[in-house]
């Protein structure tokens, strides 16, 4: 038997098994997976939010830089965003130059939100008494809401820490609780700053939404369905690595087996708010849009 005509395959277990097979005509090969869950999917679009800004930086100011990027990248030009803003922040939000940054994001289209308006830093919701959530909260919306020219609709509360009295809470200002689908994992609570896993949790991250749309727990808006996709506009980092980041988002996402729609992120404020609000008012989806390790450290 002539070597040429046999093939050795390596079969790999628990043990390690090799056996012989003759060489055939190769079988054609089968349609990938992603092309049948493209046919079968309406496309997705993403929305960029970022949390914990302004940065007051005087140099190499990250949300600053971000916004460059959201205004002038490669991948799509003129993307709007929603900004969870702390509005008292000593060192962003009560700076000269964080109070410049959020009258810019107003100015050319991004959307304002609330992450916090307390001075007393990143402080969970939960942890806040009565008076202290209730002064967080009034303060925050008097800061926003005259640059806004309305009431803000959004917020988001810190560490993604609620329950009962804080969504009441928030339910006595009219505004809507957004969690998020992909979290970038560039918080820098603990001083990390780097991300040098981001594309492997990228795309985990994403077949991790792909799997739920499947399950039909994320719906149709518009004609797309909208992913939400969490930064901070704090992380040097994250700023530098933005334009990188938003291409990774629509090439993880195809090789995730999702469509990305024509314009892959959103780019009109008032579509962006539309969308996120209806995804806000999906309560039974929650659980899943809670980042898993804040899951097992608060529930």
């Amino acid at each position: 038997m002539r070597v040429a005509a046999l093939a050795l395959t390596l079969l790999v277990s628990s043990g390690c098994a090799v056996f012989i097979e003759p060489i055939s005509a190769p079988a054609p090969a089968p349609a990938p997976a992603s092309a049948t869950l493209n046919a079968a999917l309406p496309p997705v679009r993403f929305m960029l939010t970022f949390d914990d800004g302004p940065s007051g930086a005087d140099t190499n100011n990250p949300t600053e830089i971000i916004l460059d990027a959201l205004a002038d990248n490669p991948t799509q030009k003129g993307i709007k965003a929603i900004f969870f803003l702390q509005t008292r922040s000593s060192d962003g939000g009560l700076s000269a130059r964080g109070r410049a940054l959020i009258l810019r994001e107003q100015a050319v289209g991004h959307v304002l939100a609330l992450h916090d308006g307390s001075p007393w830093g990143h402080r969970s919701h939960r942890n806040l008494n009565d008076r202290e959530l209730e002064q967080s909260l009034r303060d925050g919306l008097a800061d926003l809401n005259p640059v806004r020219g309305r009431a803000v609709t959004l917020v988001r509360p810190p560490y993604w820490a609620f329950d009962a009295r804080t969504l009441a809470a928030y339910a006595r200002y009219d505004l809507a609780m957004v969690l998020t689908d992909i979290s970038a994992n560039d918080g820098k609570d603990w001083g990390f700053k780097a991300s040098p896993r981001r594309f492997i949790h990228m795309a985990s991250e994403m077949r991790k939404v792909r799997a739920r749309i499947e399950r039909g727990e994320i719906g149709v808006v518009d004609g797309v369905i909208p992913i939400i996709v969490t930064f901070h506009d704090t992380n040097t980092y994250t700023a530098a690595h933005m334009q990188e980041y938003v291409q990774m988002i629509v090439d993880k996402a195809r090789a995730a087996g999702l469509t990305p729609a024509p314009q892959p992120l959103y780019d009109e404020p008032l579509a962006l708010e539309r969308a996120v609000l209806i995804r806000a008012s999906d309560i039974n989806g929650r659980a899943a849009m809670v980042p898993w390790w804040w899951r097992w450290i608060q529930w």
